[in-house]
């Protein structure tokens, strides 16, 4: 074993968490490897991520593929095994009764739930455990996780295609393509790695865009999409709404717009929340913000206007 075999496999977790981002939330998309060690290098005994919806963990995922395997060997995780009892015990008893040797992380978990007591589990039974290897690439993937635990909302990406002279649209906000195709398709896989997308109803009423994943193989990853429309106006035939009982749509409002819009929404299957204005009586960004962190949302990106990004820069 040398430092070399520890960054790649701390490398291979770090590739392997990268899988459950867009579907692993409300929880964090952890990747995990285990190793053993031979006279011709390192042997992956098992490998996992997070799963949709953040079960089963990543540490759970690897456990069941090395099985008796894992007895003595090294696992690699990109954040720190869970040590709460919630839907499934905590991952840090499963690695002691797995009988690991060494634990290798590359980030404590500042979930109070967590917070070092992992750490401590697997301390107390003997386990070494050695922390940071890879914790600058695991914050930039874990960046929607650490900001939702530190701040109470999605880390927010904003998508702007803008031209060589500084415009986002045509004359009069005609919509217009600026993007070439391989530009495209790396929206596409941004839209995948992302729990939710938001547009406001300009963009939605000018552009009437679907907001899906559409690239092959990955359409079911579309993220839960949201849209800010304060006085519930957009038309019902929107594209957006019209498969809103395959992608989820989640409208958020203003507490004075109509209960009548709200109804025929919910009556397409497009859920409603109600949110407070600025003084300037646009919606509160923040409060929708901080709504989506309640709501488990943890990597939120933005394909609006100019307005919305306005209101959020």
């Amino acid at each position: 074993m040398t430092p070399e075999d520890d960054s790649a496999l701390m490398s291979l977790a770090l590739t392997l968490g990268r899988r459950g981002q867009g579907n692993a939330w409300p929880n964090p998309a952890v990747g995990c490897v285990i190793a053993a060690f031979s006279p011709d290098g390192p042997v992956v005994l098992g490998r996992g991520w997070t799963q949709r919806g953040g079960r089963p963990h990543a540490e759970t995922e690897a456990l069941a593929r090395a099985g008796e395997r894992a007895r003595g060997a090294t696992l690699y995780v990109t954040l720190e095994p869970c040590a709460h009892h919630g839907q499934t015990p905590p991952c840090a008893e499963a690695i002691v009764r797995a009988g690991v040797r060494r634990v290798v992380c590359a980030l404590q978990d500042p979930d109070a739930r967590v917070a070092g007591q992992g750490f401590a589990i697997l301390r107390e039974a003997g386990i070494e455990v050695e922390i940071g290897l890879g914790a600058d690439e695991a914050r930039r993937d874990l960046a929607g996780f650490l900001t939702r635990i530190a701040a109470g909302r999605p880390f927010v990406q904003l998508k702007l295609a803008i031209s060589a002279n500084g415009k986002i649209a045509g004359a009069g906000g005609r919509p217009v393509r600026i993007t070439g195709d391989e530009a495209h398709a790396r929206v596409h896989l941004m839209r995948a790695r992302a729990d939710a997308i938001m547009a406001g109803a300009g963009t939605v009423r000018a552009d009437n865009p679907q907001l899906t994943c559409r690239l092959p193989g990955l359409e079911a990853l579309s993220p839960l999409r949201v849209v800010l429309d304060s006085k519930l106006s957009l038309e019902r035939s929107s594209a957006i709404f019209c498969d809103a009982d395959q992608v989820p749509v989640l409208v958020i409002a203003g507490e004075d717009a109509p209960k009548g819009a709200e109804q025929a929404l919910k009556a397409q299957g497009v859920e409603v929340l109600r949110c407070g204005r600025t003084q300037d009586g646009r919606l509160d960004p923040a409060q929708a913000l901080r709504a989506l962190g309640d709501r488990g949302v943890t990597r939120l990106m933005v394909e609006g206007g100019a307005a919305l990004a306005s209101s959020l820069l």
